[in-house]
């Protein structure tokens, strides 16, 4: 399992803009992917629901990990979508 902390880069955190193309990428990935804020519990990082139930803001530090041959290049691909801010 690949683990990587990443601090949001989102002016607005990961409100329903970001966290879609977040949720999606994480779906279309074909890994199974989870994100948790801080120390709290991790949810399914491809349910948008979850997600935003998280309360992600601007410089919130979140833990993604990944299970697949792939895991790796997912969380390269899923971290660089968090660091990016998406409401400029």
């Amino acid at each position: 399992m690949a683990e990587r902390t990443v601090r949001i880069g989102s002016s607005h955190g990961l409100h329903a803009r970001p966290a879609k193309l977040f949720t999606q990428a994480a779906a279309a990935s074909g890994s199974k992917v989870t994100i948790a804020k801080g120390s709290g519990k991790p949810v399914n990082a491809s349910s948008i629901l979850g997600v935003i139930s998280l309360g992600v803001d601007f410089g919130d530090y979140v833990t993604l990990n990944a299970d697949g041959d792939n895991a790796d290049a997912v969380l390269d691909q899923l971290v660089e979508l968090l660091v990016t801010d998406h409401d400029e």
